[in-house]
């Protein structure tokens, strides 16, 4: 049984180099360093691991050590159910490897199950007339014995299922091939294909992918997502929570395999991301880099992450968002990051209704890409930071212990301005309602605090390393409130 698993093992770092939906993972590549959890080490009265609402537990394997978990649930199946390796598999891959499931639906009408799952039929065999029938695919006479056959009978010779089985894997398809015959659904037994295909190129990918595919398909198991890594990483549950890979340093979300994006659910992401590319020219405007100051006019670049500009010319302290006074978005109410709807939008027309539907859209896309933006030109600070602290180590001004509070402020930024960023999706798809005019204040509360603690960093050398620290605690509770009334657990 083991070796119907290690013809799978062969080049699958190739196919483990690839996203949970076959996408490059180099798409993760750019948000990874947003979220890069580097304050272990604050002293931040940080939550335990039962109070913190991301903590999850899961562990690394290589792929010997995924073979042998993947081998041992085949073979408690085939000795339970009396079944060979390859119907094990296929009935695993089909039930979301519930065994137990499997068990019991089996025992209570094993035929009835098998052709349920598509494995099997009442075996009404194609009569092969005289010694020489005909092939109904190629329409050639051959012997008797040129013909095979799978599971419902029908019969077709050597040389049309190898041709039938090289178009599905060169198409993608392996653990999903089927039948030849006209309206026949049954699954084709992976020994069947390797046996009958005679590329040995294709049987390697078919091989290969194959393995593949059970990995994606067990709810406990799920291939890292980064560039050219090789590790499957094993949780007790599916849950949408935060994986950091050790070996390449990836992060992403175990139930979807996408960037980690608390605290919208995996379904909500993928189709707000959906969304964006699908809008994203009609959304291009509002990415401008410049504006103009809403007192003196003059025109305004951001270079930094903080939202809280100053007007270099007249000093006016505003909102690079709304362009609304400053001293307006206190830490009561941060108003800028909530969308105001029209109570009479029912009452209106489908024009109105349409040009209100994109407006609320992009309120939200820009605040969504402002904090993108944002996390890319805090980078740059945290890199002007890196390049102060080694001066000041070179001149004796204190040791890298001393300024490391620094680059622990600049990295707890970034995390939280990663979360507040995906706070937006999740408010968008929200419903109306008490639930949403809390999370809506609670985001506002956030987003006060990471502008302030934004402000901060970006002026670290000016400002009272207590005052910053307290500013970081302040911040990062602030974050995981959030998270623990709504992260979906």
């Amino acid at each position: 049984m083991s070796s119907d698993i290690n013809r799978q093992m062969s080049h699958v770092s190739e196919a483990s180099s690839m996203g949970s939906d076959g996408n490059s993972s180099e798409d993760l590549e750019e948000d990874n360093d947003y979220y890069m959890d580097n304050t272990d080490d604050l002293d931040l009265d940080c939550p335990s691991k039962a109070d913190d609402p991301e903590y999850f537990e899961y562990e690394p394997l290589q792929l010997i050590d995924a073979e042998g978990m993947l081998n041992e649930e085949i073979e408690t199946l085939c000795t339970r159910l009396k079944v060979n390796p390859s119907t094990a598999k296929m009935l695993l891959f089909g039930h979301n490897w519930s065994k137990e499931e499997i068990i019991e639906n089996y025992q209570r009408d094993p035929l009835g199950f098998l052709i349920e799952s598509h494995l099997a039929s009442r075996r009404k065999h194609d009569k092969l007339v005289g010694p020489r029938p005909t092939c109904s695919v190629c329409c050639r006479d051959l012997s008797q014995d040129s013909f095979l056959s799978v599971a419902c009978g029908h019969m077709f010779c050597r040389e049309c299922w190898d041709m039938h089985f090289q178009t599905q894997i060169q198409d993608g398809v392996t653990t999903g091939i089927e039948c030849m015959a006209k309206e026949c659904s049954i699954l084709v037994p992976e020994d069947f294909v390797c046996e009958i295909l005679t590329n040995p190129k294709l049987r390697d990918k078919y091989s290969k992918f194959s393995f593949n595919d059970l990995i994606k398909s067990h709810p406990r198991l799920r291939f890292c997502p980064g560039i050219d890594c090789s590790v499957i990483v094993k949780a007790k549950e599916c849950k949408a929570k935060k994986v950091e890979c050790q070996a390449c340093g990836a992060i992403f979300c175990f139930k979807c395999g996408l960037n980690y994006h608390a605290p919208t659910e995996c379904a909500v992401v993928k189709k707000w991301l959906t969304k964006c590319e699908d809008d994203s020219e009609t959304a291009n405007y509002i990415s401008a880099h410049t504006k103009d100051c809403p007192r003196c006019h003059v025109c305004i670049e951001k270079n930094g992450g903080c939202n809280h500009m100053q007007c270099p010319s007249c000093k006016c302290d505003f909102c690079w968002m709304c362009l609304g006074d400053w001293n307006n978005h206190g830490s009561e109410y941060y108003e800028c990051s909530r969308y105001k709807e029209n109570p009479n939008i029912a009452h209106e027309s489908m024009h109105v209704q349409a040009r209100e539907a994109l407006k609320k859209y992009l309120f939200y896309y820009g605040r969504w890409e402002n904090h993108a933006k944002s996390l890319q030109l805090e980078e740059l600070t945290t890199e002007k930071i890196q390049t102060r602290t080694q001066k000041k180590v070179m001149n004796n001004e204190g040791t890298w212990i001393d300024w490391q509070y620094l680059m622990q402020a600049a990295a707890l930024l970034k995390k939280c301005r990663y979360t507040l960023q995906y706070t937006y999706p999740y408010a968008y798809y929200m419903e109306k309602g008490s639930r949403k005019e809390l999370f809506e204040y609670q985001q506002s509360q956030l987003e006060s605090e990471v502008e302030n603690l934004s402000w901060k960093v970006e002026r670290a050398e000016i400002v009272d390393r207590g005052e910053l620290e307290n500013q970081m605690d302040i911040a990062e509770k602030r974050r995981q409130t959030l998270l623990k009334d709504f992260l979906e657990v």
